[in-house]
Order: structure tokens, then sequence, then C-alpha cells
């Protein structure tokens, strides 16, 4: 059956205000919620970027049921991988066994911040599987070393862990990096409906769930959500090429300055029609993916899980992957 997220945009919304969606979302019956884990929003209008692992902790303490899961932290820079396995580990303890560790590549935008440069797509790949072979032998208690081209550890253990291992679920853009997802991880996420992807996931031993972002937009007049839309996601259609280069604020500001609110509606599904949405959502559930991590665009959170709960579960409860 899908499973349906909901995505707390710590870029958009302040640390209390983000305990305060997922305490929401819980209500609402969202079975699990997924938090970026940014540095910097991706333009200045967004205008937050809280450290989403204190934010976890504290949605830990405040929820009872529903899931959680980092979407995405990057652990080959601004982290390094034993701090992400702790964080892990302690996290799911906190929330009683209800966490996943979803990991990226990351971006220059927000791994730039410790001052060591950023490496070519190569170095970057090379760097996250050895934070993977890291990350999954801390959590799994059968490593202390390691020597690798990256990263080192000397003589660690977490103290403190979970007696069921979290999943460790890992993003993909591309075909490469979602057979990684199928060898070295638990399950795959996407932001694309690509049947390609599930494909090689499965092709390289992935058996696990398979994750996938949805941006949406819902206001009661459609105008109104392709205008919110288009003040805070359009950064979002410069493609993840783009994306993981540009270095700051500033420059997703310059890439996206000539797109239109119709431009990014084309993208995003606007207005207040749960059809719209539940097409849209529905190409991602026919390609495969039976985890759906919603994202309502903007500020206005409370009627979107209004929403949901009216019009979207319904609609979607019992639904079967492709």
């Amino acid at each position: 059956m899908i499973k349906l997220g909901y995505k707390l945009m710590s870029e958009e919304h302040g640390p209390a205000d983000l305990v305060r969606n997922a305490r929401r979302a819980e209500d609402a019956g969202f079975e699990f919620a997924a938090i970026s884990d940014h540095f910097f929003p991706w333009i200045e209008e967004q205008g937050h970027a809280p450290l989403a692992w204190s934010v976890l902790g504290a949605i830990a303490n405040a929820t009872r049921r529903i899931e959680l899961m980092t979407a995405l932290t990057c652990p080959i820079m601004r982290y390094h991988p034993a701090i992400v396995a702790q964080g892990t580990a302690t996290i799911a303890l906190l929330s009683n066994n209800r966490f996943s560790l979803g990991l990226g590549a990351g971006e220059r935008l927000n791994e730039h911040v410790v001052g060591v440069g950023w490496p070519g797509r190569v170095a970057r790949h090379e760097r996250l599987v050895e934070a993977l072979e890291i990350i999954q032998g801390l959590l799994a208690g059968t490593m202390t070393n390691y020597r690798g081209q990256y990263f080192q550890l000397d003589h660690a253990r977490l103290f403190d862990r979970p007696e069921h291992k979290p999943a460790v679920i890992l993003a993909a853009g591309g075909v490469k990096a979602a057979g990684l997802a199928g060898k070295l991880g638990n399950g795959l996420i996407a932001t694309e409906a690509r049947t390609d992807l599930i494909e090689a996931y499965a092709a390289a031993g992935g058996a696990g769930p398979r994750y996938a972002e949805v941006a949406l937009c819902y206001a009661e007049r459609e105008e109104e959500a392709c205008k919110i839309a288009h003040h805070y996601f359009r950064w979002s259609l410069a493609g993840w090429p783009v994306m993981a280069e540009l270095p700051d604020t500033e420059g997703f500001a310059a890439a996206s300055k000539h797109l239109t609110p119709e431009t990014v509606a084309q993208q995003v599904s606007c207005g207040p029609s749960p059809e719209r949405h539940l097409q849209a959502i529905d190409r991602y559930v026919k390609a495969g993916y039976d985890h759906i991590i919603l994202i309502q665009v903007g500020p206005h959170q409370d009627a979107f899980i209004d929403f949901f709960e009216r019009r979207l579960a319904p609609a979607l409860r019992g639904l079967k992957a492709a």
C-alpha cells in the first residue's frame, strides 16, 4: 500500500513552526514526515534554515505515531559520517524507532560553509560511498575503524544505539545513484516520476521502500497558488545538475529570475482542485513509488493539511504502487 508523507520544509519555516506542523500532520493522518537538512534556504524569500537535527529531537518528543526521516542529509562535508550515524541513532531512540535516515550527495549551497571547497561530481560520489559504508557499519555495530581516501574512523563506537538499525534511504537523480541505493542503501528517494530509477535500484538488489517527493501548492484560487509557488519554489526548476553547483541564494535568484508563475505551475500542481493534485501524485504511483512525500509550497500549511485530510487522503488510501 502507498504510504503518505508530509514534507517539513526547513527553508520555509522556523523551528517552532516545523514542530507544530509535524504535530498537525500526525493528527491529520500522515504516516511519516520528512525534513530537509540545509544550512541555507534556496532563495532569500524562503527565509529559514534551522538545524534539522535539533528540530527532529523536538518533533520526536512532540509526536507519538508519525515516522520521521531526513530528506535529505549530506554526509560528505558539513557533517562527518560518524556524526550523522550518531545523530541517527539518537533520534531513533528518542522517537522509539520511528526514524529513517535519508542521504544524498548534497549541494554546494549548503556544504561550502566549512571552507574546504566543493569537489567535482566523481569525488562527491566517491565520498558518498565511503560515508555510506561508515554510517551503515556504525549503525549496525560492526565497524570501529575505517581508512578510506576521504574519511577515517579511529576506534569509533555508538554507545546509544537502537536495537533495530534505522533504514538508510539514498537519493538518486540518475541510474548510477539508483544502483548505489540498491547496493548500499535500504531504500530509494527521487524527485522525478522515473521508472528507470526504480528498475536500476531493483537490478542492484534494492528491495526496500521507494520514496518520491511531489510538490503541490494548495490555495483557494489557482492564481494565488501560482504566485505562491513562484515566490517560494521557482529555484527548483533549475534541475539537479545546476542546483548542486550554485554557491548561494543570490545564484539561485539569478538562475530563476526570468521564470514566470505560469512556468512554475507547469511543474508544481497549483490551485484548489483535488483532481489536479491527485493527477500529479498518480504519476509517481504509476511509476512505482510507494512512499509519497507531499510538499505544500508556501506559508499556508494549516489549510493544506486540512485539505489533505478532507479531500486527498480519502482518495489515496489503499492505493498500490505499480
